[in-house]
């Protein structure tokens, strides 16, 4: 950045560092686009509680089996989710811990009292 366009000179910061750093958050804005839509979130907080099958989120939500599966299948994707097989039901679960502990800083950043 050119010195007229900064008026603060007493502390020049180490560029390369910080670019260094930017790069270490790269990609993660999708993961939170993902997580930025209500019905995902809630989606997957209901598995925070347990394995289910589509069907019962379906269920659960009030929602149409294909809405259901579009949602799923971008939850996958971020591998936010994963799912196992019987025969022809498929169970969806947490991918990991992680993403139970994502919820759970998201809900006490909500509930903080500002």
């Amino acid at each position: 950045m050119p010195p007229d366009l900064c008026s603060v000179h007493s502390l020049t910061p180490d560029v390369e560092q910080l670019q260094a750093k930017v790069l270490e958050v790269a990609g993660l804005s999708e993961l939170f686009k993902v997580l930025a839509d209500e019905t995902r979130t809630r989606i997957l907080y209901i598995l925070a509680q347990g394995e289910l099958c589509t069907c019962h989120l379906a269920e659960v939500l009030g929602m149409s089996l294909p809405a259901i599966s579009h949602h799923l299948r971008l939850l996958r994707l971020t591998r936010l989710v994963k799912n196992r097989r019987s025969g022809k039901m498929v169970y969806y679960s947490l991918d990991d811990d992680h993403v139970l502990h994502i919820i759970r800083e998201g809900q006490a950043h909500f509930a903080e009292e500002r």
